[in-house]
């Protein structure tokens, strides 16, 4: 069976991948900090900031493709460990692309739609990138550096991503629905506008960019929406109490990292190649009906 090795499969992104490919390729995913069980996975701790051990995994596990997940991805912590964050951010997706070149198997790389500023929305593939965060130029770093050492890379920005949590990541709206069970006010913001997906459509995005792109690939979703339009829908899909959900202004509060105001991708070049995402309310329904048959199975 073909071998897939997905690096970061502890993250949420990682995960959902390895999920969604299990059916098809035999896969290999790597960890660093957060020890875990997935099931159809073998996994292997690696720190993949460090060369000799990247590259003894390539030629343990001598893999036909790699979709490389892991990262630094909170912005704030990026904004105040540039260094730190450099190391597996850039350098270590530079030293992947390198292997990759030598094995000469496909490689993709998850991007972000924060390469962006948020002025000119919704993002095309041909748009020049304009970063205004260390998370976002790093990023572009390793867009840039990857498709330099390897230009059989597939660049895929991905827009925020939402869904069932795994052993050991939860998606943007895990702390959301947690509060409003709990009986908590959240505040939402009506002024920052993303393409949001489900875990699921985003791996399945990324597998076909495996098959069918050497270039940039945005796999955004079909609507723009606010954070707090979204959590309006959510509440209503999921039957979580609306009136606790409070509006309130990106451009009010202050962050380590600048938050671009609308990050929209356009989608239509992977729409036009067979990426099919649903509906933010069918997208829903489905994380509905899911967490009730993961609940029930935690219970037995």
């Amino acid at each position: 069976m073909k071998k897939l090795l997905i690096t970061g499969a502890s993250g949420f992104l990682g995960g959902n991948l390895g999920k969604i490919a299990a059916s098809e390729w035999d896969i290999y995913g790597t960890y660093c900090a957060h020890p875990l069980t997935l099931k159809d996975v073998t996994l292997i701790p690696v720190d993949l900031t460090d060369f000799p051990s990247l590259k003894q995994l390539f030629a343990e596990v001598n893999p036909t493709a790699v979709i490389h997940t892991a990262a630094q991805s909170k912005p704030n912590f990026c904004q105040q460990y540039p260094e730190q964050s450099y190391r597996i951010n850039v350098t270590a997706s530079l030293n992947i692309a390198g292997l990759c070149a030598d094995y000469n198997i496909p490689c993709v790389f998850t991007s972000t739609d924060l390469v962006f500023n948020g002025l000119n929305a919704p993002y095309k593939e041909t748009d020049p990138v304009s970063p205004i965060s260390y998370y976002g130029e790093q990023k572009v770093l390793a867009e840039e550096g990857m498709r330099k050492i390897y230009p059989k890379t597939a660049i895929c920005r991905m827009p925020l991503m939402f869904g069932l949590s795994s052993p050991t990541a939860e998606s943007f709206i895990q702390p959301w629905i947690k509060s409003l069970n709990q009986g908590k006010e959240i505040n939402l913001f009506i002024d920052e506008f993303r393409t949001p997906v489900s875990g699921s459509t985003a791996a399945r995005g990324l597998l076909l960019a495996l098959e069918k792109v050497a270039g940039i690939l945005h796999l955004g979703g079909v609507e723009k929406i606010s954070r707090y339009q979204f959590g309006l829908l959510m509440a209503e899909v999921l039957q979580l109490p609306i009136d606790l959900i409070k509006s309130c202004r990106q451009k009010d509060l202050s962050f380590a990292a600048p938050r671009p105001a609308d990050v929209s991708l356009d989608s239509s070049q992977a729409l036009a190649l067979g990426y099919n995402p649903l509906s933010l309310r069918e997208e829903l329904e489905i994380f509905k009906n899911s967490q009730s048959t993961h609940e029930q199975e935690s219970e037995t």
